[in-house]
C-alpha cells in the first residue's frame, strides 16, 4: 500500500529492533519512523534524508550516542539468506550452518551407537540376574572416594545456572515468531528485564572462565602434584583435561565397542567426551562470548572495526548459542545422566563424591594407577549428608527438566 520494499519490513521483523516489537515490547526498541522519519521520509541520495550518509551519524546518534562513521556501516536491512546481495554474510551463515550439522551429525550418531551397546549390555546382564557391581566385593562397592573438589563443584553450578539463565533469555529472541515466545518472555519479566538476566549471566560466564584459566596457570605451574612433574608432563598427565594421544586410542576403542569388535575401553580420570565438553568452553567463549560483548557494546567495537562486523557477529552469536544449548540438552545430558548405566540422573558433580564399584568399574585406568601409587585411601571420603544428597537431587531434576524443556520449545519451532 504505502510502496514498501517487502525486504524491508522482513529484515526488520529478523533484527533485534524488530523481534524486540514483534514480542510486545515497541518503546523498547528503534521503529521504522525513528530511523526514517514520519512525514520527511525521503531516499538515501537526498541530503535532507535521515538516512543520507551526511545524517546517518546524527540519526543512529539518537539512540547510540557514541556512533561514529564505522558504526553506520552496520547493515540495517541485511539478509544473510542471499549470497549475491549479501556474499560475506551469507558465506558466514553457510559456515555456520554446516558447523551445526556436523557437531550434531557426528555426536547424535554416536549417542546412538552408544545407547544401543549400552542398553543391550545392561539389559543382558540384568536377564542373567546380575544387579550388582561383578567387579568389587559386595562390602566394599559402597565405598566412598572424592571425584571432584569444592572448587570444580562450585565452577560447574555457576555454569550451569548462569548458562541456563543465557539459553532462556536467548530463546524468545533466537525464535520471536514462535507461539511461545511472547509468552517465555512475559514469563521472565519482559524484555528489558531478560536483556538484564542474559547480561548479568554473560559477566558472571567471563567470572568464572577467567576463574578457570587462572587455575589452570596454577595447575601448571604452582600445584604441588606427585612426583613434581614438569608443566609439560602436567599438561599430558592424567589429572589434565589436555588431549594426548590416549584418548585417540580410546575413540577407536569406543567405536570398536560399539560394534561388537573390542572391549570397552578402561578410561583413566577423564574420558575424551569430558574433554571435549571442557574444551567447547574455550571455543564457545570466543564465538558466543566475543560476539556477545560486539553486539552488548557496538560503539566501542565500531571505534575500530567496520559496523558490518556487527551483522557477522549476530549471526555467529544466534547460530553459536543454539548450537551450544542443543549440544548440552542432548549430547551432554546423555553423556552424564541419560544413558542406560546412568539413567535417570548421576549426582556426583554435586555430591563430589563416587562409589567404590562406579570408580572400579568406569576409571579402571585411574583407580590401578592409584593403587599403583598408594594413594586410593588419600581419595576415601564419607557419604554426602542428607542435606548435600537431597540439594543434589533437586537442583538436578530442575536442571535437566528446564533444559529438555528448551529442546522441547526449539524441536517445536524447527518441527511444526
Amino acid at each position: 500500500r504505502n510502496k514498501v520494499f517487502l525486504i524491508a519490513t522482513q529484515t526488520y521483523y529478523e533484527s533485534y529492533h524488530g523481534k524486540v516489537e514483534h514480542l510486545g515490547y515497541p518503546k523498547l526498541v528503534a521503529g521504522c519512523a525513528d530511523c526514517h522519519g514520519f512525514h520527511s521520509i525521503l531516499p538515501p541520495d537526498n541530503p535532507k534524508s535521515l538516512i543520507s550518509d551526511k545524517r546517518l551519524v546524527e540519526t543512529c546518534g539518537k539512540c547510540h550516542p557514541g556512533a561514529n562513521t564505522n558504526f553506520v556501516q552496520f547493515i540495517t536491512h541485511a539478509t544473510h539468506t542471499d549470497p549475491e546481495r549479501e556474499p560475506v554474510l551469507y558465506g558466514t551463515f553457510i559456515l555456520m550452518t554446516g558447523l551445526l550439522v556436523s557437531v550434531f551429525g557426528v555426536f547424535w550418531f554416536h549417542t546412538f551407537l552408544w545407547w544401543r551397546k549400552d542398553f543391550w549390555e545392561k539389559r543382558e546382564l540384568r536377564a542373567k540376574g546380575i544387579f550388582f557391581p561383578q567387579h568389587v566385593r559386595s562390602d566394599e562397592a559402597g565405598q566412598i572416594y572424592r571425584r571432584f573438589s569444592f572448587f570444580d563443584i562450585v565452577i560447574h553450578f555457576t555454569m550451569m545456572v548462569t548458562f541456563i539463565g543465557l539459553v532462556l533469555t536467548g530463546l524468545p529472541l533466537k525464535f520471536s515468531h514462535a507461539p511461545w515466545a511472547s509468552g517465555l518472555m512475559h514469563f521472565l519479566g519482559g524484555a528489558r528485564m531478560a536483556g538484564l538476566i542474559h547480561r548479568i549471566c554473560a559477566a558472571i560466564t567471563f567470572a568464572y572462565f577467567g576463574t578457570t584459566i587462572t587455575y589452570i596457570f596454577y595447575f601448571l605451574f604452582f600445584k604441588k602434584i606427585h612426583g613434581n612433574p614438569n608443566p609439560l608432563q602436567r599438561l599430558f598427565g592424567p589429572d589434565s583435561l589436555c588431549p594426548r594421544w590416549k584418548d585417540v586410542q580410546d575413540i577407536i576403542g569406543m567405536i570398536q565397542w560399539f560394534f561388537n569388535k573390542g572391549p570397552k575401553p578402561q578410561f583413566d580420570r577423564w574420558t575424551y567426551w569430558e574433554k571435549f565438553d571442557f574444551l567447547a568452553v574455550f571455543w564457545g567463549m570466543f564465538a558466543i562470548g566475543l560476539s556477545g560483548l560486539m553486539l552488548w557494546f557496538p560503539e566501542f567495537f565500531t571505534i575500530f572495526l567496520p559496523g558490518w562486523i556487527l551483522n557477522i557477529a549476530a549471526i555467529v552469536h544466534s547460530d553459536e548459542a543454539l548450537l551450544a544449548s542443543g549440544f548440552i540438552f542432548t549430547v551432554h545430558f546423555f553423556n552424564t545422566h541419560f544413558r542406560p548405566s546412568k539413567f535417570p540422573i548421576d549426582t556426583v558433580i554435586f555430591t563430589g563424591r563416587i562409589p567404590k564399584y562406579e570408580l572400579v568399574e568406569e576409571r579402571t585406568e585411574q583407580y590401578n594407577r592409584l593403587l599403583a601409587e598408594k594413594k586410593l585411601e588419600t581419595y576415601r571420603d564419607k557419604y554426602p549428608s542428607a542435606l548435600a544428597d537431597l540439594f543434589s537431587n533437586v537442583m538436578g531434576f530442575a536442571m535437566l527438566a528446564i533444559g529438555l524443556l528448551c529442546v522441547f520449545l526449539i524441536a517445536w519451532e524447527f518441527l511444526v
